[in-house]
């Protein structure tokens, strides 16, 4: 049986990739589980609404580079 943090750690790291990565999003849920939906239904509803704000014209899009230099420019 595995019971400390470094067999865990160790085991999990001898896992390919895929399944690393399933162990990961699930370990990740379980941090989050209780409010899990109610996050999920809030980020969704945003989506919509920003969704709509684009389709109706009422936001001006910009583009990634755009968004991108004016960040790196933030930080001189």
């Amino acid at each position: 049986m595995v019971n400390t943090y470094d067999e865990i750690f160790d085991a999990a790291l001898s896992l390919p990739p895929g399944l690393r990565a399933i162990l990961a999003e699930h370990l990740f849920k379980s941090l989050d589980a209780e409010n899990q939906l109610e996050i999920d239904a809030l980020w969704t509803e945003e989506a919509e609404k920003r969704f709509q704000a684009v389709e109706q014209g009422e936001v001006t899009l910009i583009s990634g580079e755009q968004v991108l230099r004016e960040l790196r420019s933030r930080r001189k």
